[in-house]
């Protein structure tokens, strides 16, 4: 007798193989959901095995579009980065994935859904966080934290030699020395070899940036043009090669950004379960539009609602990190960056070349820039002598603060050696006392 429907998402990789082949032995009836979100898979090949293994249904769902437009502009509108440094590539993804996989599971009527995700990272929480904020009654069976599972299976060798004996296809060549997880946006590459964080990545092992000795000795330009902060159109200006569909003009910025090695980091990150990981990442074309949408903002952003906006920012990309998007914090701060994004309109050029860019121009119809004001040689729209009121009222409570440190200890002040009145000059005359 069956135990229910359960969805599981399957990459057609040996884990999630012999994953499908448990689920089957343990009662299931097993439909696989293989999301297409830009990765380098054969696609057919891993709906093949699904079959072959015995999965009741197999979905395909091509979602590189809706990552696009739902997941990776928004992120581009916010400016999020993870600890100053990580462009969110699998964080971002990973919603994208879980929000398809619960709309399947209540199309088929199933009642539970499943992943291959390790009992150590990330992706459990990212995954299961979605699921339960879109569908509050799903159940989820995560293999790697079940303790039947665990028994069963000890490691790399006991999922292989259970694979020989269900049929299973064996994984050909040698296996990278890393994990890796890619995605249109980016790739990650973890584990093996990199655990050792004293150990520099090898040049081959990157595949999103091309070699630095193939990086062209002539830079590249590129115009990327905004409506509310979401990039709407992109030209190179060397070629004339423009895009305005929203996956297209990504997938172009990523073959520029290859060409010149642009998007990559080396870094050690912490990851929500509380481990710290190193992870080596190139994300090509948000590297460009982050430095664009940056530059846009600078010309056309009050003052005020950027600080604002900027104090979101971190908040955010930690809520992305930790799994949070669906979440009512997240549509809370989403739409206040929305808001924030109503004027950003205009383009940018960015230079790109030998892996970094740099915005060079920018021009904008909500710009706030005033050339005559800005200008040296000229006084229109602003009058020098009103800087002294500024001034002085700026200074009221530095005043205030020198005259209670005279009052308060005028012997010991007059005493210390003067560095801008702080405490330290006071510090210094205790020594001395």
């Amino acid at each position: 007798m069956s135990r229910g429907k359960v969805v599981l998402a399957y990459s057609g990789g040996l884990d999630t193989s012999v994953i499908l082949k448990w689920l089957q032995e343990q009662g299931y009836d097993v439909i696989c959901y293989i999301a297409d979100v830009g990765q380098d898979d054969d696609f057919a090949k891993a709906e093949a095995k699904a079959k072959a293994l015995g999965a009741s249904a197999v979905y395909v769902e091509d979602l590189k579009k809706e990552f696009v437009t739902d997941f990776i502009f928004p992120a581009v509108q916010s400016n999020a980065l993870y600890e100053g440094r990580y462009l969110l590539g699998t964080s971002l993804a990973r919603p994208c994935i879980a929000r398809r996989q619960v709309q399947i599971a209540a199309k088929e009527g199933a009642e539970f859904v499943s992943h291959g995700a390790t009992g150590k990272g990330n992706d459990q929480v990212r995954f299961e966080l979605t699921f339960y904020a879109l569908a509050p009654h799903i159940k989820v069976i995560a293999p790697w934290r079940d303790n039947t599972f665990l028994t069963q299976f000890q490691g790399r060798t006991d999922l292989l030699n259970y694979a020989r004996a269900n049929g299973i296809e064996m994984p050909s060549g040698d296996k990278p020395p890393f994990s890796m997880d890619e995605n249109l946006m980016h790739i990650s590459y973890e584990s093996g070899s990199l655990e050792d964080p004293k150990v520099a990545p090898e040049e081959d092992m990157y595949t999103k940036t091309e070699h630095y000795k193939n990086w062209p000795d002539v830079p590249e330009v590129v115009r990327i043009e905004f409506r509310d902060g979401m990039p709407v159109k992109v030209l190179s200006k060397e070629t004339e090669e423009s895009h305005d569909d929203p996956l297209e003009l990504f997938l172009f910025l990523n073959r520029i950004a290859k060409k010149h090695g642009i998007g990559r980091i080396d870094i050690v990150e912490n990851r929500f379960v509380g481990i710290k990981s190193r992870g080596v990442y190139e994300t090509p074309g948000m590297t460009i539009l982050r430095c664009a949408h940056l530059d846009i903002e600078g010309i056309a952003m009050d003052r005020e609602v950027m600080r604002l906006r900027d104090m979101m920012t971190p908040k955010f990309s930690e809520l992305v990190y930790n799994g949070f998007w669906f979440s009512p914090e997240s549509d809370f701060l989403l739409a206040a960056i929305e808001k924030s994004q109503e004027l950003i309109d205009g383009w940018v050029d960015v230079i790109c070349f030998k892996g970094s860019c740099m915005a060079v121009a920018r021009d904008s119809p909500s710009s706030l820039y005033s050339e005559k004001i800005a200008s040296m040689e000229s006084t229109e729209g602003y009058d020098p002598s009103d800087a002294d009121g500024f001034i002085r009222i700026n200074a009221i409570r530095l005043r205030a603060h020198r005259e209670i440190l005279m009052s308060t200890d005028r012997r010991r002040l007059e005493d210390a050696p003067m560095k801008l009145g702080t405490y330290s000059a006071l510090l210094e005359a205790d020594k001395k006392d």
